[in-house]
């Protein structure tokens, strides 16, 4: 079992090697084909304006988009002569606006196994590059590696935490890991305060233990108290006291305008995600 298309996508040419360093060594461990996508991204929004003056804006918005577009194909490129000779990759270079990059992004993430990107928070990070991410995990329906500024320690990480609540999106971000849960040496089932009242109460994380180690997955149930005052803090500082090398938990959202956005929780912990982080809606 194992991803044999991987996407990248980039809406900015500066600090990408990063991400496309962590997503080529992921297609040399797993032999997979990696495309890279490079967007040049129309921001503007034309509002008020001078009657005759909205297609000179338009034009000259256009004109920045494509050559920013042209700009992050080159560093895409550049990237990716930094890596193996024996990596199998692609780029292709598009433009589009800002309201149009759901469908483009999520057009290609439809037909990819994984797709590899950025902490779409903190410094130097726009709106286009939170779009990226909702649209590849709502729409395009595909699983997305979010990959910190220090990159990634390993292409097969050794210990990974999982993110347990009984929720779909948990359990749908578990079996699309499954590539990297076999690969692992540990993978800890970790829940948060279980609820008294439900399902699992008897015995919490147990079916999905259960499930995963049929699957020959090295897996086991760790319960933990919430002592911060949210999840993501918990998650987070077990993940530092195990060493973990990758989260996995489902991506929650809500609908603006009949578009999924990322939710609260997911947004916590992507604002702080200090190593890698598996989500899958």
């Amino acid at each position: 079992m194992a991803y044999k298309s991987i996407l990248t996508v980039a809406t900015s040419a500066e600090n990408l090697l990063v991400t496309v360093t962590a997503a080529a060594q992921i297609a040399q461990t797993m032999d997979a084909h990696l495309d890279a996508l490079a967007l040049g991204v129309d921001r503007t929004q034309i509002g008020y304006s001078y009657v005759g003056s909205g297609a000179v804006v338009i034009a000259a918005a256009m004109e920045r988009a494509e050559a920013d577009a042209r700009d992050v194909e080159a560093a895409l490129n550049a990237a990716l002569r930094a890596q193996s000779p024996t990596l199998r990759a692609s780029v292709e270079s598009l433009v589009t606006q800002l309201g149009a990059l759901t469908d483009v992004v999520a057009s290609r993430a439809r037909y990819c196994d994984l797709v590899v990107l950025p902490l779409p928070y903190g410094d130097n990070r726009g709106v286009e590059d939170e779009a990226v991410t909702e649209a590849a995990l709502f729409e395009g329906m595909a699983p997305v590696l979010i990959v910190p500024p220090a990159g990634l320690r390993t292409s097969e990480p050794k210990r990974i935490i999982l993110a347990w609540n009984q929720s779909r999106e948990a359990l749908v971000a578990a079996r699309r890991a499954m590539p990297f849960l076999k690969r692992a040496e540990s993978v800890q089932i970790v829940v948060v305060d279980p609820p008294t009242h439900g399902p699992e109460r008897s015995d919490p994380g147990g079916l999905l233990c259960q499930y995963l180690v049929r699957h020959g997955v090295r897996a086991e149930v760790m319960i933990l108290a919430r002592t911060l005052p949210r999840v993501s803090e918990v998650l987070a500082r077990h993940a530092r006291d195990t060493d973990a090398d990758l989260l996995v938990m489902g991506a929650y959202g809500h609908s603006r305008f009949r578009e999924a956005i990322l939710g609260g929780a997911t947004r916590d912990m992507l604002e702080r995600a200090e190593l890698p982080v598996f989500l899958a809606h």
